[in-house]
């Protein structure tokens, strides 16, 4: 069965932003007070929120549902606070904290003049054997021009990659019916024939392969296989 291909461009300098004295969140989906109905969830895909908190200061969440928090540090290290863990995540470190609903975590800056910046990635997860844990994986852009793999959970799977100008990448899958998710942390690239700049994200479904180039040397991709309903 032929399925019929679909993409969605989330650009930078459309997201949705939450702001207080101490801390700013850019909203590529609907969070919090802002909604829009072109930026509802992508799959499971609920939260993919682009953080930035002032030194010294301290950020506390609670979830609605199950979720798998992705927790991605880009500029210094944080201190985070959970149920499960109390701990230092840095550059480098990508935290995969498996929560149940109602959850509170804290994430907090432990510099005194610094501000920290990092990603906040919820993904919902209804499978019946959901139970909390933690992991944390590591990557190192001293491999260049590689997708480096971040997660794997429930036939999800997470890659980051740092390129040079001009280096591409070609990904074939298995299934005409996955749901792919790209956010460019830096530079540009072209994906799928579509032009991304710093902080956009493209949403694609039903490709049966995908293609991207880097436009700008050392320009960083982020990259999620979903899927609607984790087994």
């Amino acid at each position: 069965m032929d399925l019929e291909t679909q993409a969605q461009i989330y650009l930078a300098d459309q997201r949705g932003i939450s702001q207080v004295g101490f801390f700013r969140s850019f909203h590529t989906f609907n969070f919090g007070h802002y909604f829009h109905e072109s930026r509802t969830p992508f799959v499971n895909l609920q939260v993919f929120n682009d953080d930035t908190l002032k030194a010294g200061h301290r950020l506390k969440l609670k979830l609605e549902k199950n979720s798998e928090v992705i927790i991605i540090p880009i500029v210094g290290g944080l201190e985070f606070h959970n149920s499960l863990e109390t701990g230092f995540l840095e550059v480098g470190q990508v935290q995969i904290f498996s929560a149940l609903a109602a959850t509170e975590y804290e994430i907090i800056n432990p510099y005194e003049t610094e501000e920290i910046n990092f990603l906040q990635i919820w993904l919902n997860n209804d499978s019946v054997d959901f139970t909390s844990k933690i992991e944390v994986n590591a990557f190192d852009f001293e491999d260049k021009n590689t997708m480096l793999p971040i997660f794997s959970k429930n036939s999800q799977r997470g890659f980051i990659g740092k390129y040079d100008g001009r280096k591409k990448e070609e990904f074939t899958f298995e299934k005409s019916e996955n749901d792919i998710f790209f956010f460019v942390l830096s530079g540009a690239f072209e994906v799928q024939d579509r032009l991304l700049h710093t902080r956009d994200g493209l949403s694609l479904s039903n490709f049966k392969m995908i293609d991207f180039e880097a436009l700008s040397n050392d320009a960083i991709i982020l990259m999620f296989e979903l899927v609607l309903q984790p087994q």
